[in-house]
Order: structure tokens, then C-alpha cells, then sequence
């Protein structure tokens, strides 16, 4: 967390469901790869502008949230970051809050400015203090739900990987 007690958060333009998978583990599918290494307090997945096919309905929503993540290793599997569980995961994929309302400045900034392939993925931070409120302002809608998976425990068998 940063020093100011913002969290730093990791969003990212999803393009598919099922990674995160239903019981909050990231990287089943190895979305985000290497990403998933980068040291962050939370994440959120936004539905892309192009989402692949079948998955259309994520688009322009907030998909999921995910605090305080903690790694989980695997060693069977060959994944270019780590899996990734939440002490807090909410995940509402085509349900999800609409960005724009919630966030304009942040959708604005995700799909209507000048895109480029660096946008896909983005660190809070890094962001004008305007958008990172935006920022704070969808982290607490995780508060405001219920977790839809338990709390982190020890191990977690690698069949939770599977949506």
C-alpha cells in the first residue's frame, strides 16, 4: 500500500470469464501472465472494448475486484506469474457496475483517449489523484458486497482453479 494509504490496484481490460475463476483464484488461465508478478494491493478487472467472442456482455463493466492478493504456489503448473488468491474477491462478470457511471475520468481515460497497446493493463498510482479516487470509490464496492468465495486459507487445491 502506499504510503498515503491509497491502494495501489492493477486494472486491467478483460477479454474473457473464467479467470479469475469462480472461487477468487487469478491466473488459472494464465491471464495476465508476467503481470500478475507486479507488486499491487488490489485488482480490478474492467470488460474490454473488444472482448473475444461470447463474452461480449463484460464489456465496459467492472467485472471483478480483488483485495489484499496473496500468491499460491504451484509447482505442476507451467504459468508465467503466480496464481493469485484474495483475502476479498467479488466477482460479477457481465453483471457488474457500469464504468462510466461509476468512473468517468477512468473511462474516459480507458477507451475513449488515445489507445495504445500499453493501456491494457495500468498500476492506480501511476494515475492524476481524480482517477485514483475513482479508483478508491470502485474498491469499496467489494466492501459493500459479499465475498463470492471464502477467505484465504492455507492450501487451496488446484481443482478451485477450475471454473
Amino acid at each position: 500500500m502506499k504510503s498515503d494509504g491509497i491502494m495501489n490496484a492493477l486494472i486491467y481490460k478483460r477479454t474473457h470469464k473464467g479467470d479469475p475463476s469462480n472461487s477468487g483464484i487469478f491466473g488459472c488461465r494464465d491471464c495476465m501472465g508476467r503481470v500478475r508478478c507486479l507488486p499491487f494491493d488490489a485488482v480490478i478487472g474492467i470488460g474490454g472494448k473488444h472482448p473475444d467472442r461470447g463474452h461480449e456482455d463484460l464489456a465496459f463493466k467492472i467485472n471483478w475486484i480483488g483485495t489484499n492478493p496473496r500468491k499460491i504456489k504451484v509447482r505442476s503448473l507451467k504459468l508465467r506469474g503466480p496464481l493469485l488468491k484474495f483475502e476479498r474477491f467479488v466477482l460479477w462478470d457481465e453483471t457488474g457496475p457500469d464504468l462510466k457511471k461509476q468512473a468517468p475520468y477512468l473511462f474516459t481515460f480507458m477507451f475513449e483517449e488515445q489507445e495504445s497497446p500499453f493501456r491494457r493493463h495500468f498500476m492506480s498510482q501511476l494515475l492524476p489523484i481524480g482517477m485514483q479516487e475513482e479508483v478508491a470509490t470502485i474498491l469499496k464496492l467489494a466492501d459493500n458486497q459479499k465475498s463470492t468465495q471464502s477467505r484465504i486459507t492455507g492450501k487451496t487445491p488446484l481443482t478451485k482453479c477450475r471454473s
